[in-house]
């Protein structure tokens, strides 16, 4: 399969990178990438990280274009049109949106990724979540693109959440399945992105599957409460020992199941409580749709 090229710099600005990488191993397969909130003044920040997240809901939710014809003195606006396109209904708490945004910032802090499609911006009505990946992205270099599809879990049990991934990995890996996935996705690349005709290249009914998977990684994203980050209050060295060690033992349980033939990099996300962070979510969330 093809191995992780260094990409280009992003072609529009990101916000100031938030989540700290802990670990960081691309050897094992899959890759492993541990990723840390942090603590401030004993607290864990969560309000910080609700407040990230609403920083990248723009280029999470809207298309290439509609982004690029924005003003650049409408970021208000901008972020609130976004906040009211990701949910209108009270029964957020179990809204797979929020583990979508997490892997979009997640692949495209750490390894520079582009977003090629929104998946919320094709959502069928309001309040429905986008089915198929959670996530396409590519990596643009010279002479390749590297398709990033990728699936997410926002729980707060990890042994749930590897259940469910494996179980959508071994179906979303299967060639009736992707074939529809990718005409489905090929419809909705914005036709002014600039890299829309090598994508729909590498996703046409004629590309053979063994040429899209050797260009191809799934990025998974499991998030889940962690006794480690609760019992603590601030980044230290027992800390990030103790991080690194729940990390590492949630990637051999990972990797212990049946996987598909595929390149898959596993980010996770240890919480101190997925519910108070839906909390922050929703009190932000909903500032700005009234704003």
């Amino acid at each position: 399969m093809a191995t992780l090229q260094s990409a280009p710099s992003p072609t529009e600005p990101t916000p100031t990178p938030f989540l700290e990488v802990r670990v960081k191993h691309l050897d094992p397969v899959p890759a492993l990438v541990g990723l840390c909130v942090g603590y401030e003044k004993g607290r864990w920040r969560s309000k910080e990280l609700a407040d990230q997240m609403m920083e990248w809901l723009p280029e999470f939710a809207l298309t290439y274009t509609e982004r690029r014809s924005m003003a650049s003195n409408s970021a208000v606006r901008l972020i609130r049109a976004t906040a009211r396109s990701i949910y209108s209904s009270q029964k957020f708490e179990n809204r797979g949106e929020f583990g979508e945004l997490l892997l979009h910032m997640a692949i495209r802090q750490v390894f520079e990724t582009l977003p090629a499609i929104s998946k919320i911006y094709y959502k069928d009505s309001d309040n429905v979540t986008a089915k198929g990946f959670d996530a396409v992205h590519v990596i643009v270099n010279e002479s390749a693109l590297e398709l990033w599809i990728g699936e997410s879990k926002f729980y707060n049990d990890i042994h749930k959440a590897i259940a469910d991934v494996v179980k959508e990995l071994e179906s979303h890996t299967a060639d009736v399945y992707l074939r529809r996935e990718f005409a489905a996705i090929i419809n909705k690349i914005d036709p002014r992105w600039p890299h829309a005709a090598r994508l729909k290249q590498l996703l046409d009914p004629n590309t053979s599957l063994d040429q899209v998977f050797d260009a191809a990684c799934i990025p998974v994203l499991l998030t889940c409460d962690s006794e480690v980050v609760n019992g603590h209050t601030k980044v230290s060295a027992e800390y990030i020992e103790a991080f690194t060690s729940e990390v590492k033992k949630h990637h051999a349980t990972f990797i212990s199941k049946k996987l598909p033939p595929v390149r898959i990099y596993l980010f996770l996300v240890l919480l101190k409580s997925k519910s108070d962070l839906i909390a922050e979510l929703d009190e932000v969330l909903k500032k700005w749709q009234q704003i």
